[in-house]
């Protein structure tokens, strides 16, 4: 983000455009602690997000030093690979990819591998990066996510907004996130750790606290389709 003498001569766009456009998946913190007013400011302003008739249906369980090991420690020992674990609650992916969805996770994998240095047959070294959500890739904060069970797919969509707008209010604040599905599946390794009830879903993690800049996976900058190609403009 910019400097503060720098954000005074911006624009009200220009500073929103700057929080939007430097989002990105940060896979690399330093152990720079978050404070707990920081992480309460962001969700309060977040929860300004949009919800049918103000439902607000996000939950969020907010966890760091012992617990979050712990809950790290229960998924990395629980003996489930991230490919052979079942998603049981709710289905990220379809199951079979198709065109342009199959060349664009192509592209953003092979560009994260390569930054690292990691070779399409090197499986271990693959699966190891991959085993990094589950450590909220060192960050100081990880976030849970969840939603009743009993809500439909609307609400799905106000947490969504909910999310985007968690990242955006940490990047005004000179922090990074990463927004992490991984966690989805391993719901029963993190229930009785941080006593998430049976009617709440979990949804998916979230990393936040301050990048690394010196991790090369953090060089990544993934691609964005031309307006183009999903703008029609209907007059």
């Amino acid at each position: 983000m910019l400097a503060p003498e720098k954000k005074n001569e911006l624009s009200a766009a220009e500073i929103v455009d700057e929080a939007m456009l430097t989002r990105r998946s940060v896979r690399a913190f330093l152990p720079r602690p978050v404070d707990d007013e920081t992480i309460r400011d962001i969700l309060r302003v977040a929860a300004r997000a949009p919800s049918g008739t103000n439902m607000q249906p996000w939950k969020v369980y907010v966890v760091s030093g012992e617990r979050k090991e712990a809950l790290s420690e229960a998924i990395l020992s629980s003996g489930v690979r991230p490919e052979k674990i079942e998603w049981d609650e709710y289905k990220y992916y379809p199951d079979k990819f198709f065109e342009p969805y199959l060349a664009r996770r192509r592209a953003v994998g092979y560009a994260l591998y390569s930054l690292l240095g990691i070779g399409r047959r090197e499986v271990e070294r693959m699966r190891a990066q991959h085993d990094r959500n589950f450590t909220f890739f060192d960050a100081p904060v990880g976030l849970i996510f969840t939603i009743d069970r009993r809500l439909n797919k609307g609400s799905w969509v106000d947490l969504g907004m909910f999310l985007q707008s968690v990242m955006i209010a940490a990047r005004g604040r000179d922090l990074h996130t990463c927004p992490q599905a991984a966690f989805a599946p391993y719901h029963r390794q993190i229930r009785p750790i941080l006593g998430i009830p049976d009617e709440e879903i979990v949804v998916c993690g979230m990393a936040l606290g301050h990048e690394d800049v010196s991790k090369p996976e953090n060089a990544l900058r993934s691609e964005r389709a031309p307006l183009e190609e999903f703008v029609s403009f209907v007059r």
